[in-house]
């Protein structure tokens, strides 16, 4: 089994990634980027009475597990056998559901554990670490619950297990149904086990109606729905802000260093996400993440606009390192904050843009996009005009060199298209003209400085030969039509240097950390595309049922690949694999009309 056999958990205030054994290895408190109170997937060095940053439901004599989600949920269910023939089933979700008009979603997670046959022994072991793992918390306790110091935010488990049992991690009879609630420290009101029953109906009902609104494809429900689900989760809804990867530090491949903090709000990433459930008719996740991005806009005040953000909208993520983690493995560093953000990426005011398009022209918005809001957009598409042509980091955040990245051009040229269009939509020609005019210039130098004339294709830099997979998307930001001579040819020269069997690396020159070793999981996704675009779907959809072959028993996918074995490495779950899911499904499945 893989490492990243994870399951996810969460309600859009907090999550956790639960182990094939009913194990929390990871999860932060109060949000996704708070100090992981969960964090043994992460090897916590030190001795610890019971194991350090992690939640395990361990059945005495287990010899098999099996988990699943309750359908159209992230509700997880496991069932833990013993030699026996005893078993233990464990429900586990954070509550989220509408309750007194508003929606209720605490820093809370739920464990409700049944027997199901024989007579199970369990070992409940709740070990919550604080100071990125370096200690365990410290703890208190009453007859009924357990507190733990953690900071911010102190949390109570509220039980009906006897607390003794729990707080030495002893071995007992599971002769009940027995309930968990790891929650918000205050008196908990009502029976415990009654309490936790209406929470799991009301959080299953709520996730049903949510997937329920879905317009999802013919083919391959499944793996759309849980994609649709996870995403979901990696939106912080008091805010709007959609983070990258739910971890940090999971590398890129084994002792590459490539070890990054995700756990933040990616102009760019946030952009591919909305853009993937926008098709599936999801606009809640949109209306949050557009009201996140307005306050970024107005923090900017007409200035540079960074990659990425706290969940909070916070600009400073200070990148150090956790030393009380040997990391993923035993692969270090674990990484907190990401130096990214001090980065010049132009390519953010491009998706600025597109995300908030829609806002212009869909009736469906509770708030539709004003004047007022597309006068602020002005000064986002003025820093894509000044910038159009001036070097940056590029989408994969080089840290040592930089370039005029063909992609941050093109995304320019996306923003004064878009502009222009909003423009006709509220009826201001003259705006209309000027970002008409401007999106013909942009383009222009594109198409002049991107050009490698003697084999009739764009290449990744201004005057430079690379090959890089953002290429492929220039069709699907309407640049060029998909049919068009130039992204046909472009296509077939970066499939070339960048496929690897049934994977696409991002590019395969050397950078900051030496040759990729790794395929990026999303620009699979995007040759996948390219390639049902320019004809070739029947192909398409083989490379497509290849990649789900690649997917976690969570249904779910990390960032990269190892090309070579197929194991999976990287932050996880990635939204960006996840709108590769969906994307490529909604494209290439059968129409509904095909079984009438």
């Amino acid at each position: 089994m893989s490492n990243l056999s994870l399951w996810p958990i969460g309600n859009c205030q907090v999550s956790a990634l639960v182990d094939g054994n009913a194990g929390f290895v990871w999860g932060c408190a109060p949000q996704v980027d708070g100090d992981p109170l969960f964090c043994s997937l992460l090897d916590p060095k030190g001795d610890s009475a019971l194991p350090r940053g992690e939640w395990r439901i361990a059945l005495e004599n287990q010899v098999h597990a099996e988990q699943r989600y309750l359908r159209n949920t992230p509700i997880l269910v496991t069932k833990l056998t013993d030699a026996d023939g005893g078993a233990a089933e464990i429900f586990d979700f954070c509550p989220r559901f509408f309750r007194s008009g508003r929606m209720y979603r605490p820093v809370a997670f739920v464990r409700i554990v049944r027997p199901v046959a024989g007579t199970p022994r369990i070992r409940m072991q709740l070990n919550p670490a604080t100071h990125w793992g370096g200690e365990d918390a410290e703890r208190t306790n009453g007859t009924n619950h357990i507190r733990y110091l953690l900071k911010p935010q102190p949390l109570r488990l509220t039980t009906d297990a006897p607390v003794g049992h729990v707080l030495e991690g002893r071995c007992f009879r599971l002769e009940k149904s027995l309930h968990f609630f790891l929650g918000p420290d205050e008196p908990f009101n009502g029976n415990v086990s009654h309490v936790l029953a209406t929470m799991l109906h009301e959080t299953a009902d709520h996730w049903r109606e949510w997937v329920r609104g879905l317009a999802i494809p013919l083919e391959w429900q499944h793996v759309v729905i849980r994609a649709a689900i996870t995403l979901k989760l990696c939106q912080h809804e008091q805010t709007g802000a959609i983070v990258a990867a739910l971890t940090t530090s999971i590398p890129e491949a084994a002792n590459s260093g490539r070890n990054w903090d995700y756990r933040y709000c990616w102009v760019r990433d946030a952009y591919y996400t909305v853009q993937a459930l926008n098709r599936l008719g999801a606009l809640d996740v949109l209306e949050g993440y557009l009201g996140y991005l307005r306050n970024i806009v107005d923090d900017a005040k007409g200035g540079h606009i960074q990659p990425l953000y706290a969940v909070s909208g916070a600009a400073k993520l200070e990148e150090w390192e956790a030393d009380a983690l040997a990391g993923y493995r035993g692969m270090g560093p674990v990484r907190v904050g990401n130096a990214a953000y001090t980065q010049i990426q132009h390519d953010a005011y491009g998706q600025i843009i597109l995300s908030n398009a829609q806002a212009f022209f869909d009736q469906r918005l509770f708030r539709i996009a004003t004047e007022a809001d597309f006068a602020s957009l002005e000064k986002v598409g003025e820093r894509a005009w000044d910038m159009h042509d001036q070097p940056d980091a590029g989408l994969w955040e080089f840290r040592t060199r930089t370039s005029v990245h063909t992609y941050s051009s093109a995304m320019s040229w996306a923003a004064c298209d878009r502009l222009a269009n909003a423009a006709v939509a509220l009826g201001l020609e003259d705006r209309a003209a000027v970002w008409r005019d401007r999106a013909t210039k942009v383009r222009a130098r594109i198409e002049q400085d991107a050009w490698v004339e003697e084999e009739g294709r764009f290449a990744a830099t201004f005057g430079g030969q690379e090959l890089d997979a953002s290429l492929l998307q220039l069709a699907d930001i309407r640049f060029v039509e998909p049919r068009d001579p130039r992204f046909t040819r472009t296509a077939e020269v970066v499939e070339k240097g960048l496929r690897r069997g049934e994977h696409m690396l991002r590019y395969a020159d050397e950078d900051d950390f030496g040759l990729p070793e790794t395929a990026f999981n999303f620009c699979t996704f995007w040759l996948i595309e390219a390639m049902h675009l320019t004809g070739r779907t029947g192909e398409a959809r083989e490379l497509y049922e290849k990649m789900l072959e690649r997917l976690t028993p969570a249904g779910l996918l990390s960032e990269d690949t190892d090309f070579e074995t197929g194991e999976l490495w990287g932050n996880y779950p990635q939204t960006y694999s996840l709108v590769g899911l969906i994307n490529c499904a909604v494209m290439l499945s059968r129409s509904w009309s095909s079984i009438r």
